[in-house]
C-alpha cells in the first residue's frame, strides 16, 4: 500500500525536498527554512503530498506550503481558531478557517512565534480526537 503523498516511488518527503532544489532560489530557501521550523516544531510530524503540493500533518492538517512567483504561501488550515499575538497571519483573514503566511523574498518570519504557531495546531488537532460525537440524543 502507498503512503499518503507517493508519487511514482517517491516518498512526501522526498517530493518536498525535489520541489525546494527545483525552484532553486530564495522560494526555495524560504521553504526549506519553514519546513525545518515545521520538524523543530513537531517532531512528530507528518509530511504529506497532495494537490502538488507539501502539507505537514499531526492528526489532521496544519498547514500546506504553496509556492508562487512572488510568495511562498503557508496556510494554516484551521488558522482562524489560533492565537496569533506576533501577527504572522498576514494573508487569508477573511475566511472562517483558514490564514496565511505570505513570505516575500527578503522576508524573515520570527521563528519562535511561528513554532508557536505549529505547536498550538498541533495541540488543536489533536484536541478534536478527544470531542464526544455529535450524535443526537435519544
Amino acid at each position: 500500500m502507498k503512503k499518503s503523498g507517493e508519487s511514482q516511488g517517491q516518498s512526501a518527503s522526498e517530493l518536498i525536498s525535489k520541489r525546494i532544489a527545483e525552484l532553486g532560489d530564495w522560494r526555495g530557501e524560504a521553504l526549506g527554512r519553514m519546513r525545518k521550523l515545521i520538524k523543530e516544531a513537531d517532531p512528530d510530524i507528518v509530511e504529506e503530498w497532495k494537490w502538488m503540493n507539501p502539507i505537514w500533518s499531526h492528526d489532521g492538517i496544519i498547514c500546506t506550503g504553496e509556492s508562487y512567483k512572488s510568495v511562498v504561501k503557508l496556510t494554516f488550515a484551521k488558522g482562524a481558531s489560533l492565537k496569533d499575538p506576533a501577527h504572522l497571519f498576514n494573508s487569508s483573514l477573511d475566511g472562517n478557517t483558514r490564514r496565511a503566511i505570505d513570505i516575500h523574498e527578503g522576508d524573515e518570519v520570527d521563528k519562535s512565534a511561528f513554532k508557536a504557531l505549529v505547536r498550538q495546531a498541533v495541540a488543536l488537532n489533536s484536541s478534536g480526537k478527544s470531542k464526544p460525537s455529535k450524535k443526537a440524543k435519544s
